[in-house]
């Protein structure tokens, strides 16, 4: 999953929301200088990405795409649902996604001297995207696949990929709404479990 649903599946905690942004750009243990609910929130990450990778209406989405899409098929799909979760936010979320997003973006703002150089360069791709909200519109998905194909170091079809993506829109978003209830149930499982466990 992309920026917007980690964020989203953190629920209301703002540590474990700062922490799901960080899971994209921290390797290994969190730092011990976070505290333990932003390093929960990077474990909470890499759980969600976990259960992601295994799901059977994820597995079957990523064989809708043909090759070459197929080989980027993890990459085209995060990015797909963040834009299904944003265009369709309300049924997601009792709080809108505008607000949902600037409150994410004040919220790395004021942690922003603490975070790793590269999420510092995305927070600024974001201000000037209006990200996560941008997501919704399919313009910016196409402009935002196409800056990840080219920090990828071969070469690849990710900035020809949105009408891909839209010629299959239909299909791909049967699974994104049969899956994500799922992964929201998962979610919360994870974090009351985390929350019932050993301090």
């Amino acid at each position: 999953m992309n920026h917007l649903a980690h964020a989203l599946l953190a629920g209301d905690d703002d540590a474990l929301r700062l922490g799901g942004m960080l899971g994209d750009f921290v390797r290994g243990a969190p730092d011990v200088a976070w505290p333990r609910e932003v390093a929960e929130g990077i474990r909470l990450h890499r759980a969600i990405d976990v259960y992601t990778d295994a799901h059977p209406e994820v597995l079957a989405a990523k064989a809708r795409l043909a090759p070459p899409y197929r080989r980027y098929a993890g990459i085209l799909l995060d990015m797909w649902f963040d834009h299904c979760l944003a265009r369709d936010f309300p049924r997601w979320s009792a709080v809108p996604l505008r607000p949902f997003s600037r409150d994410l973006r004040a919220l790395l703002r004021e942690r922003e001297a603490q975070l790793p150089p590269p999420l510092q360069r995305f927070f600024a791709y974001m201000q000037t995207h209006d990200l996560p909200a941008g997501y919704a519109q399919p313009q910016v998905l196409g402009r935002a696949l196409a800056g990840i194909g080219q920090r990828l170091q071969r070469a690849n079809p990710l900035a020809d990929a949105l009408p891909v993506l839209q010629a299959q829109a239909d299909v791909l978003d049967r699974h994104f709404e049969a899956f994500f209830p799922e992964l929201q149930a998962f979610a919360r499982g994870w974090i009351e479990q985390e929350r019932m466990g050993p301090d």
